[in-house]
């Protein structure tokens, strides 16, 4: 399945850090994806890296060798900012030679990409041991979002844009890959309610690009004047690894 259209990330560089913060909540995700992708030491490749946080993360907590790609010029531009090795490439056309990795790790990108051909190029640029690590929403708990009742149309659009873990399990193995490992991994967050409205204004997750312009704003005007002081939510992560299929 190739997922829906989304809006180009150059626009959200300048605040993405901060719409969304290196908190404990991130580095419990940062942990989890070392350890379930072995990645301590190892040659990494992360596609949809962003500001290059992970990126940079990895190669200083984890003493790993990383290059990093994104599709946005103004998001590799930061990620330099941080040291990350860092370039402009799509998912679907990695600059790289094949074999040339031992994990592709992509955080919450998933969802972004033609995943069948991501995956494929994620296999060829992969050593005969190698591994790719993923990180992505559960789709089985997007009614539980906070911003869903302001904004139906969400859960319908993001259950077609991230993948269940059958379909990763499908798609994963039809790009060459063994059978993954799947992790649920549930967190606890809070957020005030100025937080959140600068979310929705600014238009901070991709999902709110996709909305029809009627009900985005009747969501808005819905969130100002019900939203409380602060939110308490859970937010549900598949962490996937698999192994090359030799």
């Amino acid at each position: 399945m190739t997922s829906s259209p989304s809006p180009s990330f150059d626009r959200y560089a300048a605040r993405y850090d901060e719409l969304r913060p290196v908190d404990d909540n991130w580095w419990q995700v940062f942990d989890a994806l070392v350890r379930v992708g072995n990645l301590r030491g190892a040659r990494v490749l992360e596609v949809g890296s962003g500001t290059g946080r992970l990126a940079a993360a990895l190669a200083e907590r984890a003493a790993a060798r990383v290059w990093a790609v994104d599709a946005s010029a103004e998001m590799v531009e930061r990620a330099k900012t941080l040291g990350v090795n860092a370039r402009v490439a799509r998912a679907d056309a990695l600059p790289f030679k094949p074999g040339w990795f031992d994990a592709v790790v992509l955080r919450m990108a998933v969802h972004l990409l033609d995943r069948p051909r991501a995956f494929a190029e994620a296999r060829r640029v992969l050593g005969r041991e190698g591994r790719i690590v993923i990180a992505s929403a559960d789709p089985e708990h997007f009614g539980d979002s906070w911003f869903t009742r302001f904004f139906p149309s969400v859960s319908a659009l993001d259950r077609a844009r991230f993948p269940s873990a059958e379909t990763f399990r499908d798609e994963l193995a039809a790009a060459g890959f063994g059978e993954p490992a799947v992790e649920c991994l549930r967190q606890h967050r809070t957020m005030t309610r100025e937080r959140a409205l600068d979310v929705i204004r600014s238009k901070g997750y991709s999902t709110f690009e996709l909305l029809p312009a009627a009900e985005y704003d009747t969501g808005l005007a819905r969130a100002d004047a019900e939203l409380p002081e602060r939110l308490e939510y859970d937010y549900h992560w598949l962490l996937v690894a698999a192994p090359v299929s030799v």
